[in-house]
């Protein structure tokens, strides 16, 4: 009797080699496709298995309105909110959903690799609807592999500890998909007449509006009016020190700071001539810098983002190739680079 076949879908080519370079401990041969697929053989529960490993590119479907809701002037952009969406291949000429079904031809066993968010969760489900596989079938069974990093440890532990995927999530996000889809084209299409001919010197074919991007722009905007309308004025404090056992501590005045140098200069006059200040609160603080702890995946690739200046993709590329090691509690060490 042959081995069950497994088919394991992760969210990216690089992530797909990762881990079936880890499950394989390197013995596997590849081939080309709508993606990469690697294959080999091992153990899946505790059983003889033949495995295919490949991925997406990212969500399989993307949301739109069908055709009679195309034509901007047949359509009041306010109908859009009550209007029926459809999902469509995301990428079509790269023919991923054909690429799963046909991967998942003979399998008996479905491994989600996808991202372990939201968006993740509910590529999952994308996945799922593109192989044929059914939640609740028996003979054909669904795995949810939950990581942090795609760390040889962190992949096998996953593996050993498969779960189901998560609908709640996954449905939370299709919600998610219809309200930018309907906020976003109907604003684009309301503003986008409105300003028609309004403004000479405005290319207002298309003013898109983006339900994340467009607040976010406002924001931005009067931030910056905040900073260009700012008017620097001067200031003066007093800043009196004095000796306590040998150490030199700065007073705060309860003032803080005063506007009108005449009076601030004779405050500094009065305090020289008494040389007597009343204090009216203690507070003491103390402080302690321990180790820092061990970055995971996302924030370590922030930090190294941030201080050597790179892309995105480029740090991850570039984490892929780090070999990290998780002690418990001990932060990650770096064993080699190549």
């Amino acid at each position: 009797m042959a081995p069950p076949k497994v088919l394991m879908v992760a969210e990216k080519p690089s992530i797909a080699l990762s881990i079936a370079s880890t499950i394989s401990g390197g013995q596997m041969h590849s081939r080309k496709g709508s993606t990469d697929v690697h294959e080999f053989e091992g153990m899946f529960i505790g059983l003889p298995a033949y495995f295919k490993v490949t991925s997406v590119i990212g969500h399989v479907f993307s949301v739109d309105f069908p055709a009679k809701y195309q034509d901007w002037s047949a359509t009041d952009p306010i109908d859009l909110f009550q209007a029926p969406i459809q999902k469509t291949e995301a990428n079509p000429k790269a023919h991923i959903c054909r690429h799963l079904s046909q991967e998942a031809h003979g399998c008996s066993h479905l491994v989600l690799w996808l991202d372990c968010d939201r968006e993740g969760e509910n590529i999952c489900f994308e996945v799922i609807q593109c192989t044929g596989f059914q939640a609740n079938d028996a003979r054909r069974k669904v795995h949810r592999a939950r990581f942090s990093s795609v760390t040889g440890k962190d992949i096998l532990k996953a593996m050993n500890c498969l779960v189901e995927p998560n609908k709640c999530e996954a449905l939370a996000v299709d919600a998610r998909q219809e309200i930018d889809l309907k906020v976003g084209v109907a604003f684009t299409r309301f503003q986008t007449g409105y300003f028609q001919g309004k403004y000479g010197d405005l290319d207002s074919r298309v003013i898109s509006y983006g339900p994340c991007q467009t607040p976010t722009l406002g924001f931005c905007v009067q931030r910056y009016l905040q900073i260009t309308t700012f008017k620097p004025e001067k200031f003066w404090a007093l800043r009196p020190h004095i000796m306590v056992d040998g150490y030199e501590l700065q007073l705060e005045w309860e003032r803080h700071r005063l506007f009108d140098l005449d009076v601030a200069l004779m405050f500094q006059k009065l305090v020289l001539q008494d040389r007597i200040l009343e204090v009216t609160d203690m507070s003491e603080k103390q402080e302690s810098k321990g180790r820092p702890p061990g970055l995971n995946t996302v924030n370590l690739l922030k930090v190294r983002a941030m201080w050597y200046n790179l892309c995105g993709d480029l740090v991850q590329l570039i984490h892929l190739q780090l070999c990290i090691s998780f002690q418990g509690d001990e932060p990650p060490r770096l064993l080699q680079v190549h």
